[in-house]
């Protein structure tokens, strides 16, 4: 994945690492994640699934964190509850001991 770099040298890569996706629609869902590469943004957008060649074009609209709150980021390492809207939802799957962990790439807003 090619990380685009903003004004400043700013690099805006991220990820999210799926534990459960608890809730789905054809257009959004709602999962349990972690951060694996950050902090995570609202408003960033996944259009890769990592270790696949299935196409997704999804926009963070919500994050919560510390036992609920609304959150405007999300940083490495910690998890949280969020919403993601957009193509290729229903391509989310919750983690499995047979399929491990599934991680959507993108990248965040410009600052």
């Amino acid at each position: 994945m090619t990380e685009p770099i903003y004004p400043g040298g700013h690099i805006a890569a991220v990820e999210l690492q799926i534990d459960q996706v608890t809730a789905m629609t054809p257009s959004e869902a709602t999962a349990t994640v972690r951060c694996i590469l950050g902090p995570v943004r609202l408003g960033a957008r996944f259009n890769h699934i990592r270790d696949s060649a299935e196409v997704i074009d999804l926009e963070l609209t919500q994050i919560h964190a510390y036992f609920g709150r609304s959150v405007d980021e999300l940083d490495p390492v910690h998890t949280a509850l969020v919403t993601l809207q957009g193509a290729g939802v229903q391509l989310l799957t919750s983690a499995t001991p047979g399929s491990g962990w599934q991680s959507i790439q993108g990248v965040n807003p410009p600052p």
